[in-house]
């Protein structure tokens, strides 16, 4: 373990990374402390007032934790592409009495600087950061309040952006992940490179801790990454059926479906690659959905929300990554105990 990371009371070489969208609660931060790991609460999606309100949640349980925010990084859609998009998507609207015309094309920040805003006025212990790299005078900024600042990327270029900006550990991000991939170019379908690869050609590229992420699911995938150069990893699918996860009903029933047998990358959800289930919605859009988020992320919105209440698993983004066999209903603290019991 990293003396930064240790330096925080983490014992344990398995975090629990953030998922936005619902997957991250303040319970499953909490799980992960009891575990000796650390957890992260997502800030994306959620409004200014309600990113607070969870930070208040988790620092009243007295727990060390990390916070993770989308640094800017905008895929501004074409307004045609936007507009045959959602013409295409109408027929699935329509199966919840939707219609995709008042949906407006937004092209927003998720609330960037009211949300940094948050973090500076009253500090947390660590920071992480996907999609974009934040610039230098964030980093410092938060670095003089005290705050651990780790930045995920998905390559050894992206690997020299961060510790130019000043990041003091990297969060290496293989394609195997769930959910949105962090990478800095999302106009582009990231390489499927095995995250043991990804944390040796990372490592050679730049002297900072690594925590290795993407697909780990079993005690010896943590082992390879941490035998590979990490200095921890950080898992999410394989916590999406813990007790704590805020993961959808229809999205904890996809995962344990056997009847689910791949996952897919694909940005018909949003605009920007992530890896899901394969469903109904993948397997009708993925080839004819232009890159643009967050447009894309907010036209679906409401097609995704009603599928949720309908019971509906072939219009929900069912992230997941390449290990989502591995994931289990059971108290996440014991899940994260397990992964690294070996180590």
């Amino acid at each position: 373990m990293h003396s930064t990371l240790s330096g925080l009371g983490v014992g344990s070489p398995v975090l629990a990374a953030p998922m936005a969208g619902g997957g991250s609660t303040p319970a499953l931060v909490a799980a992960a402390a009891t575990a000796g790991s650390l957890g992260f609460l997502p800030g994306g999606y959620r409004t200014p007032d309600a990113f607070a309100e969870q930070l208040a949640q988790v620092r009243a349980l007295g727990v060390a934790f990390g916070v993770t925010l989308f640094a800017p990084n905008p895929v501004p859609v074409d307004p045609a592409e936007y507009r045959r998009y959602a013409r295409e998507l109408q027929p699935e609207a329509h199966r919840y009495g939707l219609d995709l015309a008042d949906v407006a094309g937004t092209e927003d920040d998720d609330h960037w600087h009211d949300k940094l805003g948050l973090l500076l006025a009253e500090p947390v212990p660590a920071v992480s950061f996907t999609f974009g790299v934040p610039d230098a005078q964030v980093v410092a900024k938060l670095r003089k309040a005290g705050t651990l600042v780790l930045q995920t990327v998905t390559s050894a270029d992206e690997a020299k952006l961060a510790a130019e900006a000043g990041a003091d550990l990297l969060v290496v991000q293989a394609s195997a992940a769930g959910g949105h991939s962090g990478t800095l170019t999302p106009d582009r379908i990231p390489p499927a490179v095995p995250l043991p690869r990804l944390l040796a050609d990372v490592g050679a590229a730049v002297a900072l801790p690594l925590i290795g992420a993407g697909g780990v699911a079993t005690p010896e995938a943590v082992a390879a990454a941490l035998a590979a150069g990490a200095t921890a990893v950080a898992v999410g699918t394989v916590l999406l059926r813990s007790d704590e996860s805020g993961a959808s009903k229809p999205h904890r029933e996809a995962l344990a479906d056997p009847a689910r047998r791949e996952t897919v990358v694909t940005r018909a959800f949003t605009g920007r690659p992530a890896r899901a289930l394969r469903n109904e919605f993948t397997d009708a859009h993925t080839a004819r959905a232009p890159a643009g988020y967050p447009a894309l992320h907010h036209l679906t919105g409401p097609i995704r929300k009603a599928a949720v209440r309908a019971g509906d698993p072939e219009r929900v983004h069912l992230w997941a990554g390449t290990g989502y066999r591995h994931a289990t209903a059971e108290p996440a603290a014991d899940i994260l105990t397990r992964l690294a019991a070996q180590q």
